[in-house]
């Protein structure tokens, strides 16, 4: 079995609460380090926005390994969510989710949108996907990757 070999399936309603976790889980590095860890806020943030025709959740050897969210807007991709949880990272899952977005925007001509926050291991990530930083404030930067010639 290669590396990076994965499955994603649609979300249920009913994965709420365990993607919740998983939120959790995966931003408590980068949430302490900027001294705004509140695993019931994350929870609860997460919890009012869930939409399950949005999300899809990644499965490494039988294991939920992280799950990503991306809406649909008139005239862009969002990326609410993508978490894949720290022993699952470095195989390359992340950047096969970046990749077949960009495929779907591209075959649409839409920018995809993201925002992450300040500090975090995400910002290198979505740079080195060629995501550019197009504003920030004290907590968050917005991304944004745009489709055509120059994307990569």
């Amino acid at each position: 079995m290669l590396q990076n070999q994965f499955r994603i399936e649609a979300a249920h309603e009913t994965d709420a609460d365990r993607l919740a976790e998983l939120r959790v889980v995966a931003m408590r590095p980068s949430l302490e380090a900027a001294g705004r860890f509140d695993p019931q806020r994350a929870r609860d943030r997460f919890l009012a926005s869930f939409v399950a025709a949005d999300t899809q959740i990644i499965y490494k050897n039988g294991e939920m390994a992280g799950f990503f969210v991306v809406r649909q807007r008139t005239d862009h991709l969002y990326l609410d969510h993508l978490y894949v949880l720290p022993n699952f990272q470095g195989a390359g899952i992340g950047r096969r989710i970046i990749d077949g977005l960009k495929d779907e925007a591209l075959s649409h001509m839409l920018p995809i949108r993201l925002m992450a926050l300040k500090n975090s291991p995400a910002n290198t990530f979505y740079q080195s996907c060629g995501f550019e930083p197009v504003s920030s404030d004290e907590l968050d930067t917005q991304y944004v990757w745009y489709p055509g010639p120059h994307s990569n």
